[in-house]
């Protein structure tokens, strides 16, 4: 079965794109920029959406209509380095090279909590490279440091205590890539205890009571990117690297610690930025989609008969840096200083197929929200207009050429 994607929507970003981050039950993304800035978007709905009886202040609409800038405000100093959602969606939080982790209001913008991103070892500042909500009351920041660093968390998403409660060093260099493990069987909780990671050249899995648990041997090339698939005890590991081809691992935690490597080339010597896998409500097969260096898409089969079925172009200059689906199954691409909307042609396609059986060989705008809310705490609000260029697997701290676009909605191709 082929699967292939038209894009329905392309709008343009004021500076590059960091990251982006989607709505777990609404069709909302969140987008964070290398100037600092934070906005948050909101697609229509279609008819028949979780999201639409989730959110019933959302309007009903087919689908296609416009998307609306709800808010957007200069959140950090430096670059927004990495944004998520908290579990139940009400909060929003962010990190920047300002050293400042914030939470927001979903809905407004507003700041509700701030905390320092802790000094590395030396007790110079540390960069953020990811977020990830690992359950509602633990949160992960990761940092250029290699650092890990676990926070608790109140009902509300603001911390217990300014300082982790835990702190990690998985890898000898950054962590690059987060996934989380499916929770046991026997979970009572319902919410995942261990993850994956990946940094320099190698993958790591912790445990949230026990630490690390696993370290790699060197897998002598750039990991970039991770994915998970399936169950705790059946589930696929799948990482991603500089060399243009996923490494793969059956049987989820033993897989990767003893199991058989299996690769899949994407396309050689082209870097794997980041792997999603595809919902079962897009497609009932084990696939993932994969957003490389060149600006293209590509969509992968990870069974027996795996291989890339199908690619998009993205842009034709700039690298896929961030990807995900929304809750209408629709792909959300980003990188440059643009993102693009897509949707599944559900009409029948050739596509481009390479499959590969087990047993052959692979050769409205909140102005300044944070200095009103920062003037309230004491604290001075930012005019720095310094940006990093996105470029997380090189770490290079260029700067980026500022664009001016202040369209705050914007239509469809094609339609009204």
């Amino acid at each position: 079965m082929d699967l292939t994607f038209d894009s329905i929507c392309t709008f343009p970003l004021a500076s590059d794109l960091f990251t982006l981050a989607l709505h777990t039950s609404s069709p909302v993304v969140a987008l964070g920029l290398a100037s600092g800035h934070v906005q948050l978007q909101r697609l229509p709905s279609l008819p028949s959406s979780p999201s639409l009886k989730a959110k019933a202040k959302a309007p009903s609409t087919n689908g296609r209509g416009t998307i609306e800038t709800v808010w957007r405000t200069r959140r950090h100093r430096g670059s927004c380095r990495s944004l998520v959602f908290s579990a139940d969606g009400d909060y929003l939080f962010t990190a920047g090279t300002d050293g400042i982790l914030k939470v927001a209001s979903t809905d407004t913008g507003e700041v509700t909590a701030k905390i320092a991103v802790p000094s590395d070892p030396s007790g110079a500042p540390d960069s953020p490279t990811l977020l990830h909500t690992l359950s509602p009351q633990t949160l992960l920041l990761a940092t250029d440091s290699s650092a890990l660093h676990l926070f608790d968390l109140r009902s509300d998403s603001s911390f217990t205590n300014p300082r982790p409660q835990q702190t990690h060093h998985p890898h000898y260099d950054f962590v690059s890539s987060l996934a989380p493990l499916a929770p046991s069987d026997t979970s009572t909780s319902g919410y995942c205890r261990q993850w994956l990671s990946t940094g320099g050249s190698t993958i790591a899995i912790t445990d949230i009571r026990k630490g690390v648990v696993y370290e790699s041997d060197d897998f002598e090339e750039e990991l970039l990117s991770s994915a998970i698939l399936g169950g705790a005890e059946s589930g696929k590991i799948i990482a991603g690297g500089e060399k243009g081809f996923l490494r793969m691992w059956d049987g989820s935690i033993k897989g990767v610690m003893h199991g058989e490597e299996k690769r899949l080339y994407v396309r050689k010597g082209e870097c794997l930025d980041v792997v999603c896998p595809v919902p079962q409500e897009v497609v009932e097969d084990d696939m993932v989609a994969v957003g490389l260096g060149d600006g293209t898409v590509s969509f992968a089969r990870t069974g027996k008969r795996r291989g890339v079925i199908s690619h998009v172009r993205h842009h034709e200059l700039e690298g896929v840096s961030a990807l995900g689906f929304d809750p209408d199954g629709r792909l959300i691409t980003g990188g440059g200083n643009t993102v693009k909307v897509w949707e599944k042609n559900t009409e029948s396609s050739d596509g481009e197929a390479s499959l590969i059986d087990d047993d052959q060989e692979e050769s409205d705008e909140i102005k300044d929200e944070d200095g009103l809310v920062s003037q309230a705490n004491g604290h001075e609000a930012s005019e720095s207009s310094d940006e990093e260029k996105p470029k997380r697997k090189k770490r290079k701290r260029n700067k980026a050429k500022g664009r001016n676009n202040n369209n705050h909605i914007l239509a469809f191709n094609g339609l009204d």
